[in-house]
């Protein structure tokens, strides 16, 4: 009998948001089909025999590249038609983030550890199209924002 789990794409730059994002989706690929997208192609070695996409990188100095992003992000999101798309960032994973959003798909936004002091440009960015908007850091749980922890490991207590 054949059953079908219920797909997920979940995308991130490389580096840590990358690193964040595959804290996050391993445990979860027992549940879900994940397919995967990043910036460089060598992160399609760290997916296993999942689907992985790639995606143009940009950030304020190339801006002109989002069209190329929101194009890929847009056949990507036709070819797979996901229930959900969760993204670490940074601004690649905002393309799929409001991609989603259009297609009415559910979002999930976690913005980077590193974003001790405030959200990152794309994480309030994000809060007008995500479903959630998390940080990782529990005085900057306001304004629609939650805090339910790090992904990178437990807090440690003073």
């Amino acid at each position: 009998m054949l059953t079908m789990r219920t797909k997920i794409i979940a995308t991130a730059s490389i580096g840590g948001h990358w690193k964040q994002l595959l804290r996050i989706t391993r445990p979860m690929e027992e549940r879900y089909e994940i397919v995967y997208a990043s910036t460089h192609a060598g992160c399609a070695t760290m997916v296993g025999k999942n689907r992985f996409y790639l995606m143009p990188d940009f950030n304020r100095n190339n801006a002109w590249r989002i069209v190329d992003s929101f194009l890929r992000a847009m056949r990507m999101m036709c070819k797979e038609r996901p229930a959900a798309v969760i993204t670490t960032g940074a601004a690649p994973g905002l393309v799929c983030l409001m991609v989603a959003w259009l297609m009415r798909c559910k979002t999930i936004w976690i913005d980077s550890i590193a974003n001790a002091e405030r959200l990152s440009a794309s994480g309030r960015m994000a809060r007008r199209f995500a479903s959630r908007v998390y940080t990782q850091w529990p005085d900057l749980a306001q304004g629609g924002v939650c805090y339910a922890g790090t992904v990178m490991g437990r807090e440690q207590k003073n």
